[in-house]
């Protein structure tokens, strides 16, 4: 990290070291002429720093150190033997999966697995390059006009990845003489936009529109443009946008709205439309769509829509689009039957909404902490502590439920929790169980005290000191 200036002395000083390497600099380019001519190396004046020096590869392994100390298994990485929607096999064991994002359970269904298959023996597996360079296929433009014909908006683009998705969209459409504003709970992926962009930065409360309007009316006129970001389901706690207002918002400051749908797609509204249609608003009132094609559409990817202007601004000059090969065919294949399926079989969308309120109401009778939840595709059981959430995962595959979790620096310590992702295909059997075992074992850990509060400090402390050799042995 690099240290901030806190006063003229030092100041001074790096000037002083500055002049100094120059100086050191100019000494030694004739030897290093010298040195060229007579093949012979010169020794480097910065050696660089080593990967297993740095701080934070010191954490890794101390919360590795920690973990060992406790007794607990790392959770992540699992391995799937096959297809993960409401059930899956890891190590040919069948497991309750409440961990994909398969809300609609396109993933498996044998027309989106065939016009896959289609997509591969007409166009190979890659688009080679970007669009630009290499061209497109039919399926990019049609999978496009399929997402707009969602959105009832002019357009859309797709980029390779939901996460690349708001990274070029807000680097290309803001700058150093703009703001963004958003919601606390925003998604990494926006965060590193606004960053790249140079943009000016503020945050509001959770879904709190007030705390926005407190936020606008504290602004100068300075300001080029102003961007605020919402999410229509908040993914770590599963509560939805209070869209209305911040569309009403929107009209008296003349911000652009964009809302984050990689969560709402398929799940909010009568026929899984989203937002605006959960809550009946024109979605022409909001400025930019975004979202993924990894969940309900099982492909992998993700897409602006709004208007034609802006598509065409992005697909000009957005470096994720311009510089970054196009999506494969196969998965825009995969995803715009997903489309399909959404508009044909509306169904889906209702049983996913049925299986989100059971879940969350036999939570809630169990006594487990669901949260902001609003039962709809995520519900979050509230932990705490982080080493008992990584525990109560561990232990929820003996009683065959696999359920991830979500921990420090996620979230903040004391926050720490179990995220349960519903889909259309989970049996009301799957989803008692899930919460019964959830109950049943947290309770124990709770019992036993079993966390952080557990872990011997003054051994962990012994056992910093082999921390930097740790990971060489």
């Amino acid at each position: 990290m690099t240290e901030s200036s806190n006063g003229n002395g030092q100041d001074s000083g790096r000037r002083a070291g500055l002049l100094d390497q120059m100086r050191h600099a100019n000494e030694s380019s004739g030897r290093n002429r010298m040195a060229r001519m007579n093949r012979q190396p010169v020794q480097a004046i910065r050696q660089a720093v080593k990967f297993d020096e740095l701080p934070e590869y010191k954490r890794v392994v101390a919360q590795k150190i920690g973990a060992q100390m406790v007794g607990i298994d790392n959770p992540f990485y699992r391995s799937h033997d096959r297809a993960a929607g409401a059930t899956t096999v890891m190590s040919g064991k069948e497991f309750a999966n409440f961990a994909s994002y398969d809300y609609l359970a396109t993933n498996t269904d044998p027309v989106v697995k065939q016009r896959a298959k289609e997509a591969i023996d007409r166009f190979g597996i890659s688009a080679s390059a970007s669009r630009l360079v290499a061209g497109e296929r039919p399926v990019h433009v049609e999978l496009e006009q399929a997402l707009a014909k969602v959105y009832g908006v002019d357009a859309a683009v797709c980029f390779v990845s939901g996460y690349l998705t708001n990274v070029a969209a807000i680097s290309c459409l803001m700058g150093p003489q703009d703001l963004v504003i958003h919601d606390e709970f925003i998604h990494n992926s926006a965060l590193a936009g606004i960053k790249q962009s140079g943009a000016a930065r503020r945050l509001f409360k959770h879904n709190d529109v007030a705390s926005l309007e407190a936020v606008l009316k504290t602004l100068s006129s300075d300001f080029r443009r102003i961007l605020v970001i919402v999410e229509g389901v908040y993914s770590m706690d599963g509560d939805i946008a209070d869209l209305p207002a911040f569309v009403e918002l929107r009209s008296r400051y003349g911000f652009w709205l964009m809302v984050d749908e990689a969560h709402s797609l398929g799940v909010l509204g009568a026929s899984g439309r989203g937002s605006f249609e959960h809550y009946g608003i024109d979605p022409r009132e909001i400025d930019i769509w975004m979202g993924t094609l990894s969940k309900t559409t099982s492909s992998c990817g993700g897409y602006i829509a709004g208007s034609q202007a802006l598509i065409d601004v992005l697909k000009a000059d957005a470096g994720g689009f311009v510089y970054s090969v196009g999506l494969a065919p196969v998965l825009a294949a995969a995803a715009l039957t997903g489309l399909e399926i959404l508009e044909r079989e509306p169904q889906r969308t209702a049983d996913l909404r049925k299986n989100g309120s059971l879940f969350l109401q036999l939570a809630k009778d169990a006594g487990l902490d669901t949260g902001l939840a609003t039962g709809y595709s995520v519900v979050p059981v509230i932990v705490g502590d982080s080493a008992r959430a990584v525990q109560l995962s561990n232990e929820l595959l003996e009683d065959g439920v696999n359920a991830l979790p979500i921990i420090h620096p996620a979230v903040p310590e004391g926050l720490a929790r179990l995220r349960f992702f519903i889909t259309c295909n989970h049996s009301e059997a799957q989803i008692a169980h899930a919460v019964q075992a959830t109950a049943k074992r947290l309770k124990a850990l709770e019992e036993r005290n079993f966390g952080l509060g557990s872990i011997d400090m003054e051994k962990m402390m012994q056992l910093l000191p082999d921390i930097q050799t740790a990971g060489k042995s």
